[in-house]
């Protein structure tokens, strides 16, 4: 008895990418063989809301990075709770290309981020409070300098702290001071926390 191949095994011509533009049909071609077809059905996902949580699982297993490209385009204008976890659990990736991509894509993202900021400033893993800070990097929100002196005030690891002071030598106001001066002291014996900070502390502007 000869196989008959799913709908998903072959590449989708123009026609049946117009017929397969419900939500439903789209969200099967998600994991088509076809990584063509898998891009069409992200993209057009786009108009899909309930398709964050299924682009979030297809994000950590795609391998084509055109595909993968356009997912996390989707994901950004879809921007609800679900996308937002989707792009968060790429920050626990090894894969540093789809961490940045990820990071990339909460920075534009600011009012959907800012509610787990904390959570992701105090996470467990300091790697990912390190990748935190980064999204903040570009992360247009008025607490970003708030979310750094907390850093800075209670992170006991020194990286998070070193990349924290290095945002805020190009972000910090005078309210900074005080803190700088005290992650000073608390590390008075590392050299590049020195330097980082009598960098940020001579570049504090006026609010």
């Amino acid at each position: 008895m000869a196989l008959i191949k799913t709908q998903t095994d072959e590449p989708m011509t123009e026609d049946e990418h117009e017929e397969t533009r419900d939500c439903k049909g789209l969200m099967a071609r998600l994991s088509a063989a076809d990584p063509n077809t898998r891009r069409w059905a992200a993209r057009d996902l786009m108009d899909c809301p309930q398709a964050s949580a299924l682009l979030a699982e297809r994000l950590s297993q795609e391998d084509d990075i055109s595909v993968r490209e356009v997912i996390l385009t989707t994901l950004t204008s879809l921007g609800d709770d679900q996308a937002v976890a989707g792009l968060v659990a790429c920050l626990r990736s090894e894969e540093p290309a789809l961490r940045n991509a990820a990071i990339e894509a909460m920075q534009r993202l600011p009012d959907k981020v800012a509610p787990i900021m904390r959570a992701l400033l105090t996470d467990p893993d300091s790697d990912v409070r390190i990748f935190a800070v980064s999204i903040l990097q570009s992360l247009c929100h008025p607490e970003v300098e708030t979310w750094l002196l907390e850093v800075i005030d209670q992170d006991s690891h020194l990286n998070v702290c070193g990349v924290a002071v290095d945002l805020l030598s190009e972000v910090g106001t005078e309210a900074a001071r005080a803190s700088l001066l005290r992650l000073q002291a608390r590390f008075a014996d590392e050299p590049y926390i020195r330097f980082a900070t009598d960098l940020a502390l001579g570049r504090l502007r006026e609010a």
